[in-house]
């Protein structure tokens, strides 16, 4: 819960400062004061670039006027610090419609018991009693329903909060040093009288484009920090390059692009996405990379055309609920360098993915049933360290995987079905707590691990097996087993005898009398 030194450079400075003063021991003129503990290294690169930036931050009465500034900064972190982490946004999403549901339902148990007839019929004034009682009760009960949904959605608006609270504060400490330093704006007019000749360059470009049909715009590059209005007129654009500029904000016109197909938004300084990019209809390629987006819009779903999304470099953490159920043509989804949790159960449903890249989030799992995508190809998820752990049984089902890396995370074992990942050529496994499979195996390269993973699930099915035959009929155990390890033939066959020695007894390589009656 820390301010992040990427996006609050001048806050998490401030505040660190602040935490090594209260740490701060009073010193003791017999005992020679220890050295304290040297920064990490992001943390201490992050520090020199702001101070070249902000040479006069270190400054006692500065740094005191900023403490001074943000000190509901630190009574927030700590009330959320007790309260508990952001809960993933599916969560919220679901406590959300149950509360919506238990209000429904609230509505329609008052109705009949408006319409119920009473027990006591005769007395007006005992009717309303019994009605008072009733709807007191029913609300009572519904009121009991909504207590932790509702306790889910307030830990969200929290969170929010205190991230807005953030960037309020990073925004009200940069003022603060420019009024003490004495810095004014007037090195900033050369800059916006530039902007303003660029802007004149755009409006003759797009009205060009405008008169001319055009079908591609290239604008790459140009510094632009706002998109004139007029552009949404290019009924006629397939693509718009606008990749590489300053652009804060894309405006609502953005919808009039009805024929639009390709639009790259990458290294600007977007920090949200308007809900009208749901009315691109026809847009295949979208890219937002390198931009500072804290969410994707729900009504992205509606891009249903989508084959490509690149959101990566940014600061996401969640996707939309149910981009999975409605980007049902989507085959490269690239959201690495992020800070995504949990990726929504919707994503399943995206049969036609073939690339998701996952690498350097904060992922604590995948959804259950992941082996939906039978037709993913590549799948990354390294470098999201102590918050992946395990891989769900499902995983197997990955039929036609064929590059996977799990390197830098904190997993212990494959799952059981991994030796079903028949046509996987290249694994990475580097930098994880592996039992499953040994170390020693991992090493020998993706065959051996296959190999391995082959055999203990074999070796789980003939245990399960025998315990589930009388010791009487254990020569007629061997059919459905033999049946449900076929495809095992397309991983035995070929294996390296190196791979064969490390199954074997001494020089003599293993062999299974069930794998021999099956090939």
């Amino acid at each position: 819960m820390d301010p992040n030194p990427k996006n609050f450079p001048i806050l998490s400075y401030v505040m660190s400062r602040l935490h090594s003063a209260a740490r701060l021991p009073a010193p003791d003129p017999d005992i020679e004061a220890a050295a304290p503990p040297p920064a990490s290294p992001s943390a201490s690169l992050f520090e020199t670039e702001l101070m070249e930036r902000m040479p006069h931050l270190r400054h006692p009465d500065l740094l005191d006027s900023m403490a001074r500034a943000i000190s509901d900064v630190s009574q927030t972190r700590a009330v959320l610090r007790a309260l508990g982490d952001r809960p993933d946004h599916e969560a919220v999403d679901f406590a959300r419609a149950r509360l919506v549901e238990i209000d429904a339902a609230l509505v329609q148990q008052l109705e009949q018991i408006a319409r119920s007839p009473l027990l006591d019929s005769s007395d007006p004034s005992a009717r309303g009693t019994e009605i008072a009682e009733k709807e007191k009760e029913c609300r009572a009960k519904a009121e009991a329903q909504k207590a932790r949904y509702k306790a889910v959605v307030q830990l969200e608006d929290m969170h929010e909060a205190y991230e807005n609270l953030l960037k309020e504060s990073e925004e009200r400490l940069e003022k603060i040093y420019v009024s003490a330093a004495g810095e004014g704006f007037a090195a900033g007019q050369g800059e916006e009288e530039e902007d303003e000749q660029v802007n004149e360059e755009v409006v003759a470009i797009l009205q060009d484009a405008s008169l001319k049909s055009m079908e591609m715009v290239n604008l790459s590059g140009r510094r632009l920090r706002i998109l004139p209005e007029d552009f949404g007129k290019i009924r006629c654009l397939v693509s718009l390059d606008l990749s590489n500029n300053r652009l804060e904000a894309l405006p609502d016109a953005i919808a009039g692009l009805e024929k639009l197909e390709k639009l790259y938004l990458s290294s600007n300084l977007l920090v949200s996405l308007p809900d009208s990019i749901g009315l691109l209809l026809n847009l295949k390629i979208l890219d937002v990379s390198s931009n500072k987006l804290k969410a994707l819009p729900d009504s992205i779903s509606y891009c249903r055309s989508l084959v490509e999304l690149n959101a990566s470099y940014n600061a996401l953490t969640y996707l939309p609920t149910n981009i999975g159920y409605e980007l049902v043509n989507l085959e490269k989804l690239y959201i690495n360098l992020n800070k995504i949790r949990s990726l929504p159960s919707s994503i399943c449903e995206m049969r036609c993915l073939r690339v998701l890249d996952a690498q350097f989030n904060e992922l604590h799992g995948l959804p259950y049933s992941i082996g939906r995508l039978t037709n993913l190809e590549t799948l990354n998820l390294s470098s999201n360290f102590s918050d992946l752990t395990e891989l769900p049984p499902t995983f197997g089902d990955l039929i036609n995987l064929r590059e996977l890396d799990l390197s830098n995370n904190q997993i212990h074992a494959l799952p059981d079905s991994f030796g079903r990942l028949e046509n996987l050529t290249e694994l990475k496994l580097e930098q994880n707590p592996l039992a499953v499979p040994p170390v020693e195996v991992a090493n020998q390269g993706v065959v051996a691990v296959k190999m391995y993973m082959s055999r203990r699930w074999l070796d789980m099915l003939i245990e399960e097996e025998q315990r589930s035959q009388a010791p009487d009929s254990a020569e007629s155990k061997g059919g459905w087993l033999l049946r449900s390890t076929s495809w095992l033939s397309g991983v035995v066959t070929g294996v390296s005898a190196s791979v064969a020695g490390y199954f074997g007894d001494g020089e003599k390589s293993y062999k299974d009398p069930y794998l021999d009656q099956q090939f």
